[in-house]
């Protein structure tokens, strides 16, 4: 709180009214805290290393390799036609995201609990400029991405003749959204229980790593011939988001309306339900934490 010269508070803090209250006004009155934490997040991220960025490059490209030699030609799974570099790197850039904002939004109570219990500020700013530093490494690995594809195209490489990048591409903006959406709804929720259950933590990472493999990242949709077990795989909301992003830019994919409204929907619940949660938690994680 501060005063001004007449001695009359010019900011007053008061509990929520309401669980559901979203107050998007103090939000955006606090756009500079938000821009210090995005800024935190960045240094963090290349403090104390050589090469810096470089490993937003390194990393992806490393992973690609091991998929192309494990999967590709030892396992011998599909990639549609498409070339290994491509398919795979298009499914680790996309995850690579969405786990990103997952484990950053999980981490809001229990990984800033010295600074929440010291000065008051909407907690929500924190997994907010979450979501907008890992835009950052998103952004340099689908650069690295579209540099790979430009490199197929005009060198004319082998599996270049089944790239073909389509309208559906223009839904990448709204693959970004969705992708951070679904990961800032399920990392609120897991970081309000996570304030009195620490396994709860422990439990998203082990459940994480098994829902990587339930997305169509090392292999296509295409492959998965049991219909209950597709339809379970699309249940998971992340699968139409990674088959319409390869669908659009690689011109293979299970392309489907309805399953891309589902995840929005889902998406919408899950940002719903975790604002309630999280409202909830605000109040009293300090006693629990």
């Amino acid at each position: 709180m501060a005063k001004n010269n007449n001695e009359g508070w010019t900011t007053v803090i008061r509990p929520k009214e309401s669980l559901w209250k979203l107050n998007l006004k103090e939000l955006w009155d606090y756009r500079d805290l938000c821009s210090l934490f995005i800024r935190r997040d960045i240094t963090t991220a290349f403090k104390q290393t050589v090469l810096g960025p470089l490993w937003f490059i390194i990393q992806p490209t490393m992973t690609v390799l091991l998929y192309a030699v494990v999967f590709g030609n030892i396992a011998k799974i599909s990639t549609d036609g498409l070339p290994q570099p491509l398919f795979y790197l298009a499914g680790i850039s996309l995850w690579g995201y969405f786990s990103g904002c997952l484990g950053r939004a999980r981490s809001t109570f229990t990984g800033n609990v010295n600074l929440f219990g010291k000065v008051y500020f909407p907690r929500l700013i924190v997994p907010i400029s979450g979501l907008v530093s890992g835009l950052l490494t998103f952004g340099i690995q689908i650069l690295l991405f579209g540099i790979v594809y430009c490199i197929y195209v005009f060198g004319n490489l082998p599996g270049s003749e089944h790239l073909n990048i389509n309208v559906y591409a223009f839904l990448f903006p709204l693959h970004v959204v969705m992708l951070a959406g679904l990961g800032l709804g399920f990392g609120i929720i897991f970081s309000s229980f996570s304030t009195k259950y620490r396994d709860i933590g422990i439990l998203l990472n082990y459940v994480t790593s098994l829902w990587m493999y339930a997305t169509p990242i090392i292999y296509p949709l295409s492959t998965v011939t049991d219909p209950r077990l597709k339809i379970a795989m699309q249940i998971n909301p992340v699968t139409s988001i990674f088959e319409g992003f390869k669908y659009g830019f690689l011109g293979a994919g299970e392309f489907s309306w309805n399953w891309l409204a589902y995840s929005f929907i889902v998406m919408v619940v899950l940002l719903l339900g975790g604002i309630l949660i999280f409202n909830q938690k605000e109040r009293n994680f300090m006693d629990t934490v």
